[in-house]
């Protein structure tokens, strides 16, 4: 059976992997599961109702909620009914809700729960085009999916679907992405049925995927990240199960045992300082094997690189400690896709070495979105890049070192914006990703910065910013950091300490931990986190290096529109959040 167009999943998945538990998520404390013909009866259904209530072609259908498997019924639903999806982040802020649902003209909404609908109410009341809100729990004076559910059962437009089904091609408009930037309204990003399949196609043999294997999804479906691998996991045969939220993975990745899951850097991050701070807990002969196994783990090479005597202390390290890392993970993990930013080498190696393999990729929303990652395949991995690129993908390097693409995932452009459409897609048909890298070894790429973010000092001298904060945030005393210095006489740097960390760290050194706002005042503590960027200076240039740093008693986040969705900073808000304290560091 030929898969071209996203819907063409749903008989293939009935056909080949029938199942009992196609989606999977938890209600009311209890997995609940969902059999391949229920997906297929239930986005079905949808797809009649959305008819009857006369939806025609392109029209635009919004939906907003956490991750469940109402998302993918209605999806589909949508699909086929020949509408145009356009999912949004739940966290999204009511100026760019606004701007979206107008830009759009969306005439449907599908949301998750109570405090969804009371926002999307308010804001819906500025947008004409808008007909209805149906709600995936139960809200009180809110209308519910199954009522669309029922009218599509009872009023079947079977025939009607078909040739909806047949009239779609593979380059058609499947959904549109708005990419919340750091700056300006959001854009439209147009992705085709050919987009997201593509995409999907090129990356299955990335990995030995297996039908009988389950994935715990917990990043947001309307992100292109999550969104392409559902669709690769269902064309596959694999199981999707819903994590409850980010604070239960924990317990969900023990509970559903997955084999693989996807994550950003950051999750990564919180997990290994957790099992750090663990290992700190412990003591004597337990400690000194943790710590034995932790720094065996940080120097592991691909390939026994390191030589026999190391393989065999690792082969120890795993049996004694990592295979406890192992089980926390639920015990079945054979793959962890790492995307949205850059994942620490030292993190790599580390859970690599521990038999938890990760791969790191690279992509965006207008690429659907994997450019390049690393892989299973011989010589698949290298620590520090993003892989080799994906088949069907053409990567080249501008004269000032940025990534440009071509291929099938490539956007259709922007939505009602054919000038951003051509400030990023040449006469030839390159994407250009803003994006600075380089090819190491010939075949895997290397992001060094975002080409946007780079910054010129006073003395001429360029500065990434990006690598640099990210070396600043492989200390375990450093959150957050956005390095600074436009047409200043030097770099410096806005942190934020990672207060949880430094919580336990002064409990054994005897340091009053009063406030985040005392903390950041003690000569104790700046002089220790001083020396963390210290360590980063040693290896940066003359000019790269950061001097008089400053700290802040919160993190930034999406709430106070300090960063994207997709984390990253808004360098505009927190220059200006923080004016007094650029101010201090320049006037010294």
């Amino acid at each position: 059976m030929s898969v071209t167009r996203v819907f063409d999943i749903l008989p293939q998945l009935l056909e080949k992997y029938n199942k009992a538990d196609a989606l999977a998520a938890k209600e009311n404390g209890k997995w609940v599961k969902y059999s391949t013909q229920q997906f297929y009866d239930n986005a079905h259904n949808l797809a009649y109702g959305l008819l009857d209530f006369g939806i025609t072609r392109e029209d635009k259908i919004a939906i907003i909620a956490n991750n469940r498997p109402e998302w993918n019924f209605t999806d589909y639903g949508i699909q086929m009914s020949g509408a145009v999806s356009v999912p949004i982040y739940p966290t999204i802020s009511e100026p760019d809700l606004n701007f979206i649902l107008n830009d759009a003209k969306v005439k449907y909404i599908f949301v998750s729960n109570t405090d969804l609908y009371n926002k999307v109410k308010a804001v819906a009341a500025n947008a004409p085009s808008v007909k209805d809100i149906y709600t995936f729990d139960k809200v009180a004076g809110a209308k519910h999916w199954t009522e669309l559910l029922e009218l599509g059962k009872s009023k079947p437009k079977k025939s009607e679907v078909e040739s909806i089904k047949a009239s779609i091609k593979a380059d058609d408009l499947l959904t549109i992405l708005y990419t919340s930037g750091t700056t300006g309204n959001p854009k439209g990003v147009m992705l085709s049925h050919h987009n997201l399949i593509s995409n999907s196609l090129a990356s299955q043999n990335l990995c030995p995927f297996q039908s009988h294997w389950k994935a715990l999804s917990f990043l947001p479906l309307n992100h292109v990240y999550e969104r392409m691998l559902t669709t690769l996991y269902m064309y596959l045969g694999i199981s999707i199960y819903y994590a409850e939220s980010l604070e239960t993975i924990g317990d969900n990745l023990k509970e559903v045992k997955p084999e693989v899951f996807s994550t950003v850097p950051r999750l990564l991050e919180k997990v290994y300082d957790k099992i750090v701070a663990k290992g700190a807990d412990l003591t004597g002969i337990k400690k000194k094997l943790f710590f034995w196994a932790l720094d065996l783990g940080l120097a592991y090479e691909l390939n026994g690189a390191n030589g026999w005597w190391y393989e065999m202390q690792l082969k120890l390290a795993n049996k004694l400690i990592f295979s406890k890392w192992r089980e926390a993970l639920g015990g079945n993990i054979f793959a962890v896709v790492s995307g949205g930013a850059a994942l620490q080498p030292r993190l790599a190696r580390v859970f690599n070495s521990a038999q938890i393999t990760v791969l790191e990729g690279y992509g965006l929303t207008e690429t659907s979105p994997v450019i390049a990652v690393n892989n299973f395949l011989p010589n698949g991995i290298k620590f520090g890049t993003v892989g080799p690129v994906i088949d069907g993908v053409t990567v080249k390097i501008a004269e000032d070192g940025e990534i440009l693409v071509k291929g099938p995932n490539v956007m259709l452009g922007y939505y009602n914006r054919p000038d951003a459409t051509a400030e990023v897609i040449d006469s030839e048909g390159w994407f250009h990703t803003g994006d600075i890298g380089m090819f190491e070894e010939n075949r895997f790429l290397k992001i060094t910065d975002r080409k946007k973010e780079i910054f010129k000092t006073s003395g001429g001298k360029y500065i990434a910013p990006v690598m640099i904060e990210n070396k600043l945030k492989e200390s375990p005393f450093i959150e957050q950091a956005m390095v600074i210095g436009e047409n200043q006489k030097y770099a410096s740097a806005l942190i934020v300490p990672a207060f949880a960390f430094l919580k336990e760290y002064c409990q054994r050194k005897n340091i009053p931990f009063t406030s985040n706002e005392e903390l950041i005042k003690n000569e104790q503590i700046k002089a220790r986190i001083i020396r963390e960027v210290e360590k980063v200076n040693e290896h940066l240039a003359q000019y790269e290096k950061i001097k008089n740093p400053q700290f802040l008693a919160r993190e930034w986040s999406i709430d106070k529109g300090e960063m994207t969705p997709k984390l990253s900073l808004k360098r505009k808000v927190i220059m200006a959040a923080n004016k007094d304290l650029v101010d201090k560091i320049y006037a010294e």
